[in-house]
């Protein structure tokens, strides 16, 4: 029997997991540095908000046939192809705001196409992983992962507010170099073109592959009769439309309180904080709670946290309750991620992947209009103490639910052939 290495000594999981720490890096500097454009461009929190929410819509509308196509073509090749093409994006973007040109469908147009290779990116590194992790170290590496995504949360946006205050195409510059250096991570990790028991395109009998309505409607049927897991789905739908409306508002909120960009940045900050912990702390924070309970935790946490940031009590103060917002986040995410890998047949994982993924974030595209609606309509802090609401209100009802209560994730292994949602 072969000695399983550490994962630390895991060369292409950790090639892998720095060309994701390099891109998302990239992605948080421009996170902060988009809205704060849009709204220096048009002083219009609406349109700020549109200009988000674009890229989630776009990224919405492929994740279906993103995920079987994923499972259908060589997975290394489409990876590197994807971020490429990010940075191409990226770049035209930075080209735009040097010169002096660039409006708001630019903005929009540009967002769409990131969202569009996102839709791959996102599925592509989630199997990437299953392929060059062994089972047992499913749960370290996940974890990993977590902290990597909190870690540039934290770095980002302050980064992000500093690049933004010596330029405003800087942090967008400097996102294109990320996308391109994780272009190379990924190549050099060299993850595998397609699971180990699939056959290759040449002998695959065409008859037999079935069609993609079909692989869809067989997906959605199967999480629709999982009591719980469906009842989760429906509960994280709602804590991203209301957990992603919230950045805006935020923004604005700092931005009367006196704040520059540099001081919205490192407010921000307190998210990476809170993740990073989060990540940390996730082993510890899943064994408390069984994954449904969780969910009702985690919605009830966000939303007093969000609520608290309206407290008057100056500009930095809302970077203290923006660490609780994501400090129960990670272990959500681990655990479901566990499960997922564990019990997801891996050549099935892409299209599984994107139907549950989608009927999680279906509602996240109107969260940043929502937000910016309210913001323009109510101001900063009466916004953020309504979606602070909302979120407790959902949490109440994800308490009361019967069939979350009694889900510990727990799946027989004759039926384990599905997924969950991502709390993001």
């Amino acid at each position: 029997m072969t000695d399983i290495v550490p994962l630390r000594k895991n060369a292409r999981f950790q090639l892998l997991w720095i060309g994701s720490a390099v891109s998302e890096r990239g992605s948080e500097l421009t996170r902060l540095a988009m809205p704060l454009l849009v709204l220096a461009l048009t002083g219009s929190p609406g349109l700020a908000g549109v200009v988000a929410g674009a890229r989630t819509v776009a990224s919405l509308a492929v994740q279906i046939p993103a995920g079987v196509w994923v499972d259908r073509w060589d997975r290394r090749r489409t990876l590197i192809t994807a971020q490429g093409l990010q940075a191409v994006v990226s770049a035209l973007l930075t080209a735009l705001v040097v010169t002096g040109h660039v409006q708001v469908w630019q903005f929009v147009t540009l967002a769409v196409l990131d969202g569009l290779c996102a839709a791959f990116v996102g599925p592509l590194q989630d199997t990437a992983i299953r392929g060059i992790v062994p089972p047992g170290q499913l749960h370290t590496a996940y974890a990993q992962e977590e902290a990597r995504t909190h870690a540039a949360g934290l770095i980002g946006p302050p980064l992000g507010g500093l690049l933004y205050g010596l330029g405003r195409a800087v942090p967008f510059l400097v996102d294109t170099v990320t996308f391109l250096a994780a272009t190379l991570f990924y190549a050099l990790a060299k993850v595998p073109r397609r699971p180990a028991d699939e056959p290759r395109t040449s002998e695959r009998d065409d008859g037999e592959r079935r069609g993609m309505g079909r692989e869809a409607a067989e997906a959605v049927a199967w999480l629709w009769r999982r009591h719980g897991l469906r009842e989760a789905t429906a509960a994280v739908m709602v804590l991203n439309l209301l957990g992603g409306a919230f950045l805006i508002p935020l923004i604005v909120l700092v931005g009367e309180r006196g704040g520059d960009a540099r001081i919205t940045g490192t407010v921000l900050a307190g998210l990476g904080i809170g993740g990073l912990a989060g990540a940390l702390l996730s082993g510890r924070i899943s064994r408390l709670l069984p994954p449904g309970r969780l969910v009702s935790a985690v919605v009830a946490v966000f939303g007093a946290a969000v609520a608290a940031t309206a407290l008057p009590w100056g500009k930095w103060w809302p970077m203290v309750p923006l660490v609780f917002i994501t400090l129960s986040t990670p272990s959500l995410n681990v655990v479901l991620n566990v499960v997922i890998a564990r019990m997801v047949p891996e050549t099935m994982l892409g299209w599984m992947g994107a139907v549950l993924s989608m009927s999680g974030m279906a509602l996240k595209p109107l969260g940043p209009v929502l937000g910016g609606t309210l913001a323009a309509a109510l101001g900063g802090a009466a916004s953020l103490v309504v979606l602070g609401g909302l979120l407790g209100l959902a949490a109440a009802v994800a308490a009361l639910s019967p069939q979350l209560r009694h889900f510990t994730g727990e799946i027989p292994a004759a039926e384990a052939d599905g997924m969950a949602p991502r709390a993001g």
